[in-house]
């Protein structure tokens, strides 16, 4: 049983009760909502004449279901604009704060969030929205909630939940140029598989991990899920407090002292003990892409797709699938396979340092005939942002669409949408049989600077020959 770990810390601090059949009342520091799983809580709520019992612990904004090409109100689908409109009306009713279209605040919930300082060190937040793991980066704990649990903590502030074993994945060495923390992410997801992070968190840890910035801490804690894990979370330390200072709701003046060194405290100890403990070396961690219908089917860019019978016997039912559904034959090198659509953007990879790493790539050079390219920033902040640095007009230049903020192609809650069986380079999360939009579309999942690349070239392609 691990003890002494910033899960284990973190865990106490929050627990209310011993519920009677075994698991533990947890109170949530900061809830999150948006429009897609809140409506159904809300209206759960009404009709039990309950009242939102912590509106400060609660903020929201719209980010599923919007349009990024045109957001003028009302929204031509009648059911988005409906969505929002009902959003909107609940929060006005229950003094909630939300981060509306213009704001100048709204965005993907798992961007906001951190942009504007409301994630700190020692929290536990909850979302309706499986990525809530990305929160984890701050060292928090961190995990989506299904529809009647977000109605659970509007009315009580607390969730019932059991507690984690705890996972050390450390990681040595430096990434080689042109290899992301997205593709640390897939490569470490291919080797433990989807499923082995069932019934844990993850703390990832280790040198490597402590040279990364914020925003490549967020890219690894948002696909913990995708391993099975229902939260990771890093350590808080100076890379942390750095990207915190400043921000909207960060702690201020005094307090900001006595912040750091209770988040300092809050690290795993030296000596802490844990369920499992794992070590990689990025070093060996290559430009990293997925070819089927898992997050935990992936493999280097130079790689074969694998064939069934260099698998392991309970992975090969799904390979087959895979086989069939991405069209692609085993034993065939992934490289250069054409491709439609290149999607830059989601809670994953939407953020400032995620568009520069693509925009390196697009500089000078044009977008392949046929292929459909766009980007969609974050949020509102990470758009302005960008284009303070002109990278929107690098886009341009080069051919890409630019887009207003939303989730987008992620999910496909909203007019962006892949067509009939067509194969889209995507910088999200998921790869799901219809993830997209189309019940036959064809996803793969790589680095922005990878899509990128397949945007110029109009196929898979190693972005590293884009950097010699």
């Amino acid at each position: 049983m691990s003890s002494e770990t910033l899960y284990d810390k973190v865990w106490d601090l929050h627990q209310v009760a011993k519920l009677p059949d075994g698991s533990t009342q947890l109170f949530v520091g900061l809830h999150l909502i948006h429009e897609v799983t809140s409506p159904q809580a809300f209206a759960a709520l009404h009709d039990k004449g309950l009242k939102v019992i912590c509106p400060e612990r609660t903020i929201a904004t719209v980010d599923h279901i919007v349009p990024t090409i045109n957001q003028e109100r009302p929204f031509a689908d009648p059911l988005a604009e409906e969505m929002l409109a009902t959003l909107e009306r609940n929060c006005k009713k229950h003094n909630i704060k939300l981060h509306n279209l213009g704001s100048g605040n709204q965005g993907i919930v798992h961007v906001i969030a951190p942009e504007l300082g409301l994630t700190q060190p020692g929290m536990t937040v909850a979302c309706g929205d499986s990525h809530t793991s990305t929160h984890g980066a701050f060292g928090t704990i961190a995990f989506g909630i299904g529809t009647s649990q977000v109605r659970d903590v509007l009315a009580s502030q607390c969730i019932a939940m059991n507690k984690l074993k705890v996972r050390k994945l450390f990681f040595k060495g430096s990434l080689s140029k042109g290899v992301h923390a997205k593709d640390l992410i897939l490569h470490v997801i291919r080797k433990l598989g989807v499923k082995a992070g069932v019934g844990y968190a993850y703390e990832f840890c280790g040198p490597t991990i402590e040279q990364f910035s914020m925003e490549e801490r967020m890219t690894i804690c948002n696909m913990a899920i995708e391993g099975g894990a229902r939260c990771g979370y890093i350590n808080p330390d100076e890379v942390t407090f750095s990207y915190l200072k400043g921000c909207a709701y960060s702690p201020k003046d005094e307090s900001w002292g006595k912040a750091i060194k209770w988040w300092q405290s809050l690290a795993s100890n030296q000596n802490a003990v844990f369920d499992d403990e794992i070590q990689f070396n990025a070093e060996h961690i290559s430009p990293t892409i997925t070819w089927g219908i898992t997050p935990g089917q992936g493999i280097g860019i130079n790689e074969q797709i694998p064939t069934p019978e260099s698998l392991d016997e309970d992975d090969r039912a799904i390979a087959e699938e895979a086989y069939r559904y991405m069209a692609l034959e085993p034993g065939k090198k992934i490289q250069n396979l054409p491709i439609d659509v290149c999607f830059i953007g989601s809670c994953t990879n939407g953020r400032l340092s995620d568009l520069e790493a693509a925009a390196a790539i697009a500089k000078g050079r044009q977008v392949a005939e046929g292929i459909k390219a766009f980007v969609v920033p974050g949020s509102e902040k990470v758009a302005r942002d960008a284009q303070a640095k002109g990278l929107d007009k690098v886009f341009i230049r080069a051919g890409f669409e630019w887009r207003e903020p939303g989730c987008s192609m992620c999910l496909a809650m909203n007019p962006d949408r892949l067509d009939g069986n067509q194969i889209s380079a995507s910088s999200s999360n998921r790869n799901f049989k219809g993830r997209q939009g189309s019940p036959n579309g064809r996803t793969l999942l790589m680095s922005p600077a990878m899509v990128a690349a397949a945007a110029i070239t109009g196929k898979i392609t190693d972005v590293r020959e884009f950097l010699k």
